[in-house]
């Protein structure tokens, strides 16, 4: 095994040891410092260093867990060739309601979150390390502010770590909405084409990592890719974090490896009847069929039933419970949450969100259905960023999948669980 902190380049036998496992470290530093040594996080320029972590990266096969799945080495890559001086933004906001995984990473493991960022920091001569923490949750914030105390005084954090509070906010944990807070106090998306764009804060070359991202990245450098990759499958290896919830006995995050079919990880938390259907990717995700709950749960198999991954979230539908209630009370939430930066955020979804509860309502409307339809095809695609088209990707995987509840629907007859409660969670009701 490589000492600690030293990235193997992915050398055979370098960790011929190592379990695999995000979860299950120790939360103190002197803990941490026992169980995996320091993160030897180099000093002023190395290039030699740079290029050993992006190497070891790429041959991992890392994703980010964010919920674009971009290549962890290409976005440290692209930081490099902008030059040193920059700035390291750790994503700590998971403003996924249904999502637990940052919460689990900064309470059980903070130091190896905050030993990615130093790592990758210190690779691209990032000259700062920012850490957000939403307003609102300060039992988290207080135990990172303790972490960091402890690693400043231990000099363990040779690139300065801050912590941040910017406002919660769905679109405000979007990395382009993240990056515009600092800089300009709105949290405010950029529309980018993909992540390949570079972002800045004044003029520094700014990077955005997501927590569990962070995680990874340094337990790879530590133990070199190996036993990344002897987990998960060829085409995605590794483990990911999964958040399960909804009609579950014991709802949490739960480690998995890439492939587990889609049952077996809600088999974890413990249905509590036979699910009717999956919503998978988070409230901007997607509903799947119990016809698919035997697919891998791993990007390609996922993307062959037009469905992402998007950011590690499993939500159990119950027999009992009616799916397009349970959207409308999604759609809802989603367009009260949307930065009224363009007209599809603004108007379109407010608009599909009540067409949706009407539908629900089984209003004596024919030409609600069409309508409906039509407006999802005009805001898809058309929105200053990403978040609208998350909406309509919902709404549309609910008209195909509670297909039967649609028809029942459009017959007049109402729902009897349009005016109950969601079982869903919410930072507020969800009221219509």
């Amino acid at each position: 095994m490589d000492p600690p902190g030293e990235p193997s380049g992915g050398q055979p036998g370098s960790a011929p040891t190592f379990r695999y496992s995000l979860l299950g470290h120790p939360v103190d530093l002197a803990g941490h410092l026992a169980a995996h040594g320091p993160a030897r996080v180099p000093t002023g320029p190395n290039v030699e260093r740079q290029r050993a972590l992006i190497a070891t990266l790429e041959a991992s096969g890392l994703t980010g867990r964010g919920g674009g799945a971009f290549p962890a080495w290409a976005k440290l890559a692209m930081a490099a060739a902008e030059g040193s001086g920059g700035i390291l933004v750790v994503n700590g906001m998971e403003s996924e309601p249904a999502s637990d995984k940052d919460k689990v990473l900064w309470t059980r493991a903070p130091h190896l979150v905050l030993d990615g960022a130093q790592l990758l920091a210190a690779a691209f001569g990032a000259q700062e390390i920012l850490v957000c923490i939403p307003q609102g949750r300060d039992a988290i914030a207080e135990g990172v502010g303790r972490a960091l105390y402890e690693r400043a005084a231990y000099r363990c954090a040779p690139v300065s770590e801050y912590l941040v509070r910017p406002p919660p906010g769905f679109v405000g944990g979007e990395e382009s909405a993240l990056a515009q807070w600092i800089d300009r106090g709105k949290p405010l998306p950029v529309f980018r084409p993909d992540k390949s764009v570079p972002l800045r804060i004044g003029r520094l070359p700014t990077v955005v990592y997501n927590t569990e991202t962070l995680a990874h990245v340094a337990l790879i450098a530590r133990y070199g890719w190996e036993p990344f990759r002897a987990r998960g499958t060829a085409e995605q290896p590794g483990t990911c974090l999964v958040t399960i919830g909804g009609a579950v006995s014991q709802p949490g995050v739960v480690e998995v490896d890439w492939g587990t079919p889609l049952r077996d990880i809600a088999q974890r938390a413990l249905p509590g009847d036979t699910p009717s259907a999956f919503l998978i990717g988070g409230y901007g995700g997607t509903w799947v069929a119990p016809a698919h709950f035997a697919t891998p749960y791993a990007p390609l198999a996922l993307g062959a039933i037009g469905v992402s991954t998007g950011v590690g979230v499993l939500v159990v539908l119950g027999a009992a419970t009616c799916g397009l209630a349970e959207s409308a009370h999604i759609a809802r939430f989603l367009a009260a949450e949307s930065s009224r930066q363009c007209g599809p955020c603004t108007y379109g979804l407010p608009a599909i969100a009540d067409d949706l509860w009407r539908l629900v309502a089984g209003g004596p409307d024919p030409h609600l259905l069409n309508r409906l339809r039509r407006r999802l095809d005009q805001v898809d695609g058309r929105g200053a960023c990403r978040h609208p088209d998350g909406a309509v990707a919902m709404v549309r995987s609910a008209l195909k999948v509670f297909a039967a509840d649609v028809d029942a629907h459009m017959t007049r007859r109402p729902c009897a669980h349009a005016h109950a409660p969601s079982q869903l969670r919410f930072p507020q009701p969800a009221a219509r």
